[in-house]
């Protein structure tokens, strides 16, 4: 399987490209603001052929070029329903000092959807690009959030790309309009703490970690896994 990553935007987020193998279909996660031009270098250096985007949450840095990418390659983007008004509504998301900054970025011109948006639904198992991602509902840092997780193969274990519910060493924020705090714990101990300890988390912002890792050391954990 290849993963590859780069941080897009002045937020840093991480815009994943997914595929079974080099020369194949792809999978590409959170293209955010900026993403399209190195997302198209990744894909042009691995020889791979966009399915579809996948959306763990409707905030503008994690959504920003999903139209672009999307139409650009005639693909679906996915996201959970809880948060498709975020993708024509951006600051409805934001809190008042981050939405006036997104206005200043965005100018005259408004954000709007993918050609074609589908559901990420809670439970449902999406096949593309030869890959079965799960859909886990996972919300708190917005009502839509998801995670999307891979099974362990041969040669890998489980792979979960968490969005903004779990980070290295931290959790999404909850104090955007959306956002719940004990939700959040729920979602992570439903989505996230269930899981093995060798599962790789690949999170929406920062470096890559381990359910295990996080489980041990992580201090918003804390609460959840002592009760």
């Amino acid at each position: 399987m290849l993963i590859a990553a780069f941080p897009a935007g002045p937020l840093a987020a991480n815009c994943y490209v997914v595929a079974a193998a080099t020369g194949a279909e792809c999978v590409i996660i959170d293209p955010g603001q900026g993403a399209a031009e190195g997302m198209e270098k990744l894909l042009a250096e691995h020889d791979l052929t966009p399915a579809a985007v996948l959306l763990t949450h409707g905030h503008f840095d994690h959504v920003w070029s999903a139209a672009q990418v999307s139409e650009a390659h005639g693909v679906p983007s996915y996201l959970h329903p809880g948060d498709r008004a975020l993708l024509t509504d951006p600051a409805a998301g934001l809190d008042p000092g981050l939405a006036a900054q997104l206005s200043g970025l965005l100018g005259d011109e408004p954000m709007r959807e993918p050609a074609e948006v589908l559901e990420a639904a809670d439970g449902a198992v999406l096949a593309l690009a030869g890959l079965e991602f799960a859909v886990d509902h996972a919300p708190g840092h917005t009502p839509g959030s998801v995670a999307y997780a891979l099974p362990a193969g041969e040669e890998h274990p489980e792979v979960l790309f968490t969005g903004d519910l779990l980070f290295a060493g931290s959790i999404g924020r909850t104090d955007f309009p959306g956002g719940d705090h004990p939700t959040i714990l729920r979602s992570l101990e439903r989505v996230c703490l269930r899981r093995s300890d060798d599962t790789t988390v690949l999170p929406g912002h920062g470096p890559q970690t381990t359910i295990g890792r996080e489980r041990a050391t992580n201090p918003f954990l804390r609460g959840i896994t002592e009760s």
